[in-house]
């Protein structure tokens, strides 16, 4: 299926590692330009040197200021921009019991806020081009986790930014949709389970909970459905929230033993 994705400007934070990595790599196999935005300019290059396509611009997404500029560089050196794909984050355990003030603002700022000022900068564009905005997501936001009050916060704010921008953004044609993680294993999921004192045996029994095929979703499995929810192939979806989890969220366990 062709997307019609060809030299497309599409902005993925995040994008050179884990799952943004995979959303950069399918987004350049299907003939769009991937612009990187993150803090690591050697990391960033280093896929694009592997992919021959895209570009990048170093930014702390943190910073709002940081995430204004990049915005204007990346219209400065790529002529356009015609889509957002909002990605970067970590579950950083800022808790109830053992977090603070400080550091729930913090998890806030690394999860939440910097989506709203990357697509506000982007905007004139998006709606210049009718570009499309996917929003990456957790299931922790429905489901919790314990422990970790900051991400399960900003998660819920992606998902309500999805269904309040796609709102807002109905009289520019702009499509705006979220899609949620549940178990991926990443580069660093890798490093989190093998600091675990029983890693395999941990990572067993999470995916045993895994209702299709008892396996984690790939990378490229999330990408896939982002990158045909940033194509005019889903023309009429908006402010759909989509797991791609493996039924992990939805479907009743007990039924499933």
């Amino acid at each position: 299926m062709d997307l019609q994705l060809k030299g497309k400007v599409i902005i993925v934070t995040g994008g050179a590692k884990g799952i943004g990595e995979a959303i950069t790599r399918v987004l350049a196999a299907e003939g769009a330009f991937p612009v990187i935005l993150g803090r690591s300019e050697a990391d960033n290059q280093a896929l694009l040197d592997q992919l021959g396509t895209g570009g990048q611009v170093k930014a702390e997404l943190n910073d709002p200021i940081q995430c204004k500029a990049a915005v204007d560089e990346i219209l400065k050196q790529f002529g356009r921009i015609d889509g957002v794909v909002n990605n970067a984050g970590v579950n950083d355990g800022v808790g109830l019991e053992s977090g603070d003030y400080e550091g729930f603002v913090k998890s806030l700022h690394s999860n939440v806020i910097h989506y709203y000022l990357v697509v506000q900068a982007a905007l004139p564009e998006l709606i210049k081009n009718k570009g499309a905005i996917v929003n990456i997501g957790s299931k922790v936001a429905e489901t919790g986790q314990g422990g970790t009050t900051g991400y399960a916060a900003a998660n819920g704010g992606r998902n309500a930014l999805t269904r309040e921008w796609a709102v807002e953004l109905l009289k520019y044609g702009i499509r705006v949709n979220s899609v949620i993680v549940a178990e991926c294993y990443t580069p660093l999921y890798d490093r989190w389970i093998k600091t675990l004192s029983n890693p395999e045996e941990t990572l067993k029994k999470i995916t045993d909970r895994i209702p299709l095929e008892k396996r984690m979703t790939t990378g490229e499995e999330i990408a896939n459905m982002v990158v045909f929810l940033l194509s005019s192939k889903s023309s009429h979806t908006t402010g759909q929230i989509i797991h791609i989890d493996g039924a992990y969220v939805h479907l009743d366990r007990a039924a499933l033993q």
